[in-house]
């Protein structure tokens, strides 16, 4: 059974940082995505950002690029998601995904992911 745990939620003023860490455990194939994805109320959950671990191929949504970072932790199955520049628009439930069959084409789609984090809040105040 994979676990995913993530932490890092927090509130901060516009043009602050976060750091959100995730984990992936308890699975065997070699072909893991780990994605962060966020829901603001009312509106869908969106992807944000996304990194495939075995050769650490990043890609990101529009809305974030320039100013979020993944990065793979050492530890095999383990990765970050650092957030600069924060704005307001910014203010979600941040969830991590962990997909092994995920489409490449489809990667930053919440379908394409099995296994979620309990989420965590991130609030930008301006």
């Amino acid at each position: 059974q994979v676990q995913v745990v993530e932490s890092g939620g927090a509130s901060v003023q516009a043009g602050g940082s976060l750091r959100l860490p995730c984990t992936a455990s308890g699975y065997t194939s070699s072909s893991l995505y780990i994605g962060w994805f966020r829901q603001a109320p009312g509106k869908e959950r969106a992807g944000v950002a996304t990194i495939y671990m075995d050769y650490a191929r990043i890609f990101y949504a529009d809305s974030v690029k320039g100013r979020f970072t993944v990065s793979k932790d050492r530890t095999k199955n383990t990765a970050s998601l650092q957030m600069n520049s924060l704005i307001p628009e910014d203010t979600a439930m941040y969830y991590c995904a962990a997909g092994l069959n995920v489409r490449s084409s489809l990667r930053l789609q919440p379908s394409e992911y099995n296994y979620w984090g309990q989420g965590a809040q991130v609030t930008v105040s301006s």
